[in-house]
């Protein structure tokens, strides 16, 4: 039997867990199935995870700092406020795109008779979303490219908008890809 480094075992652990994520069925995922997939004990699962709570915060942890990372780099190479905007829906949507499970996870499916604090999380992560797409906004506007006056409701709305093309891939099986139309969405949305 071969072993594995240290955190080779975790980063499995999360990886598997967002792999059963991207069933359709969406069905509940016990600690059991994971262990068997992952081909470990319980146990051995919690050597690693305190709680299945803890194992949702690492799959969210992963989300976060990937999401927000790319926001930082869009923002730092993009002047123009309405492109700042464009690529960071367009990157939600790719993001969910490549990774069904974590969808599930962003939308709030998964964590469904979860610890509340995991849902807790994620609303915080749709509000850090909106706020920096509100950013973008306020550049735009102060370039002239928008109403400073819209900019909440704007930024909203878009937020809005990325959470519907995320439920839509998901409770479409992961067959509605949310990327479909999204350029020509978002060219009506900042007009």
């Amino acid at each position: 039997m071969a072993t594995t480094k240290p955190g080779e075992r975790k980063l499995q652990i999360l990886q598997t867990l967002a792999t059963m994520l991207e069933q359709p069925k969406g069905e509940k995922i016990t600690t059991a199935a994971l262990a068997a997939r992952v081909e470990v004990s319980e146990a051995a699962l919690y050597r690693h995870f305190a709680s299945k709570a803890q194992m949702f915060e690492g799959l969210i942890e992963f989300i976060e700092s990937t999401v927000f990372g790319l926001i930082n780099k869009i923002t730092e190479q993009q002047d123009n406020g309405l492109s700042q905007v464009q690529a960071i829906v367009g990157m939600l949507l790719n993001f969910a795109e490549r990774n069904p499970g974590m969808t599930r996870v962003m939308i709030g499916d998964a964590l469904v008779n979860e610890d509340e604090r995991l849902q807790l999380r994620m609303n915080q992560f749709i509000e850090r979303i909106e706020l920096a797409i509100k950013q973008a906004l306020r550049v735009a506007a102060s370039q002239g490219q928008a109403s400073e006056a819209e900019v909440a409701a704007r930024a909203n709305l878009i937020a809005s908008a990325v959470l519907g093309h995320w439920q839509r891939y998901a409770k479409t099986g992961f067959k509605q890809n949310p990327s479909t139309y999204a350029s020509a969405q978002i060219a009506l949305l900042l007009a």
